[in-house]
């Protein structure tokens, strides 16, 4: 107790001297001379965010860079080695390839079914109460909804799966669920569906499918707003002009809402880039479902392959940065187009 209560007080201590500093500058500032008193002002309350973005991001970044270069125990240096190996084995290429698909499919999907939803539902009865319930899933964590899906998929030795029970009682064949008893999880075939071992095996886009019901009401909820926003004079001009319904939602409303798909599409991809924790909750990556950040915490943590981890790591970063910088681009043309 009396370590919790001193642990408070040096937090308290701390914040408070930290605050004390920043204001005792801030005072200073104003002896400054006019031109450079407001950059001293902004420069005392970004050095604090600066310093964590250092400390917390920058740093460790260039670490990893650094030991990805190495041995598992840090002392070879291998040069691009790791980075080579994770395209040569066939395990952890086909971990590239099912990250991939969770990126291209998942948020292909995802956008469609939002956007689809949200046009349909505007202005129908029972909007809010249909968007409300369509959003439940995502309040609801990742794991979460890969455990909840993992009772839905179950099968032997577990009778609980939903999917098993319907397949049951649509009476289909025995080879896609018909006895009741199929692993859906497990297996990477499905009838005669039999993907080769260099690509992402039926259970990968089973899923999927939990990534996108678990994205698609944050998806409807942007675009809704998105498209109660568009004004109502373009779509009425367009009518007049001849437009159906139809017409005037692809030539007017999808143009104006640009940089809202765009910021959905980057959201989703970087979510689906760094999937974890339905991989996690699921099938824990085996049955090659594995994704780049399950095989990281593996290889990693598990393993304790530090070099090879960081590899994968520093892969997962340099994805993530030409979306970073297609969805920067894309908002600029849209600012531009809306007179930004």
């Amino acid at each position: 107790m009396g370590s919790i209560f001193s642990t408070l007080l040096t937090v308290v201590f701390g914040l408070g001297g930290l605050i004390a500093v920043l204001l005792g500058l801030y005072a200073m500032t104003r002896y400054l001379p006019k031109a450079w008193r407001e950059r001293g002002q902004v420069s005392i309350f970004l050095f604090p965010a600066l310093f964590v973005i250092l400390i917390g991001l920058l740093v460790p970044a260039a670490r990893t860079i650094y030991v990805s270069f190495f041995d598992d125990n840090g002392k070879k240096f291998l040069g691009l080695r790791n980075y080579v190996d994770i395209f040569s084995g066939r395990n952890t290429r086909l971990v590239v390839i099912n990250t991939f698909a969770w990126v291209i499919i998942g948020t292909a999907l995802t956008t469609i079914v939002g956007l689809s939803i949200a046009r349909f539902a505007d202005g129908m009865r029972g909007e809010k109460t249909a968007k409300s319930l369509i959003f439940i899933p995502g309040a609801i964590s990742l794991a979460g909804a890969g455990i909840i899906w993992k009772f839905v998929y179950a099968g032997p030795p577990f009778k609980v799966g939903l999917l098993n029970q319907v397949t049951k009682g649509l009476h289909l064949p025995s080879n896609i669920g018909g006895n009741g008893d199929y692993n859906w999880l497990v297996n990477r075939n499905l009838s005669s569906i039999n993907p080769p071992s260099s690509a992402p095996g039926f259970n990968t886009f089973l899923l999927i499918i939990i990534f996108i019901w678990a994205s698609t009401g944050f998806a409807t909820v942007v675009f809704s707003a998105a498209i109660k926003g568009v004004p109502e004079s373009l779509i009425e001009a367009a009518k007049v002009d001849g437009a159906t319904d139809k017409q005037a939602f692809y030539k007017v409303t999808l143009p104006y809402i640009r940089a809202t798909i765009v910021t959905v599409v980057t959201t989703t991809t970087i979510g689906a880039l760094k999937v974890f924790d339905i991989v996690a909750g699921t099938t824990g990556g085996n049955f090659d479902t594995s994704t780049i950040a399950n095989e990281f915490y593996r290889v990693y943590f598990v393993q304790g392959r530090s070099g090879f981890g960081a590899a994968l790591a520093v892969l997962l970063f340099v994805l993530v940065i030409p979306v970073v910088v297609i969805n920067r681009r894309a908002q600029s043309r849209a600012e531009e187009m809306m007179g930004g």
